[in-house]
């Protein structure tokens, strides 16, 4: 069951700044859909045409390889955004975006963006904010593609996506991503069987540990031996 439209648009930090009245007449202009797991949300030639933000679940964005393989380039949850930039310069970005889960999204078509966030201050200020954010994040991202030794990529990742979509408790840091080894090998463009074999020893030496829902824990002693990024 889709959750109510009056108080999904206050979970988005993009308008959390905009006035009661301003939030219904935002509301005018959304597309609501419901988007089942694994499910394609839109190939790189539809991101000319919308905005998308998340209600609740979560999806990626993903290269497709000449041979299938995917390399994820980012996680997106609940209250973030994508497909602006591509509606602020006018060039199609090179992602198709998956559901990871059944997701509720919210879509505003070219037309409705450039008429009501371009004119808005106080959308536009978050918005470079956010972008700001997203740029730090594919420095850090670009950063783990260079380390040379895998073990690396696959610790500072796990440390990048804890920063992003961890909380923290008297273990440690949980990361509430469901993630497999493929999941985890297509975005730190290792193998499977790399993870496979790093996670192996994590948890043979108590860095990490696998949780109910297959949530990863990382310990204290994790973050004391993973290189800083």
């Amino acid at each position: 069951m889709k959750p109510k439209s009056s108080n999904l648009i206050k979970t988005i930090p993009l308008f959390t700044h905009l006035s009661p009245e301003e939030l219904l007449d935002l509301e005018k202009f959304i597309i609501r859909k419901h988007v089942l797991k694994n499910e394609i949300i839109l190939l790189e030639e539809d991101t000319l045409n919308y905005m998308y933000f998340i209600y609740s679940g979560k999806v990626k964005a993903v290269q497709i390889s000449d041979n299938g393989r995917e390399h994820i380039l980012a996680i997106h949850k609940s209250g973030e955004s994508f497909g602006e930039l591509s509606l602020l310069d006018g060039k199609t970005s090179p992602a198709t975006v998956i559901a990871v889960e059944d997701t509720h999204i919210g879509l505003i078509s070219k037309k409705d963006f450039e008429q009501y966030f371009l004119g808005n201050n106080k959308v536009f200020r978050e918005m470079a904010l956010m972008l700001c954010r997203e740029l730090r994040e594919a420095w850090l991202r670009l950063k783990i593609l260079r380390f040379a030794d895998a073990e690396h990529k696959v610790r500072a990742l796990l440390k990048l996506i804890s920063e992003q979509n961890g909380v923290k408790d008297t273990r440690g840091t949980i990361i509430t991503l469901k993630l497999t080894h493929e999941d985890i090998a297509n975005y730190a463009s290792v193998s499977r069987e790399t993870v496979t074999r790093v996670f192996g020893r994590l948890l043979k030496e108590g860095e990490i540990e696998i949780l109910e829902r297959k949530y990863i824990l990382l310990k204290p002693l994790f973050f004391k031996k993973t290189l800083l990024v």
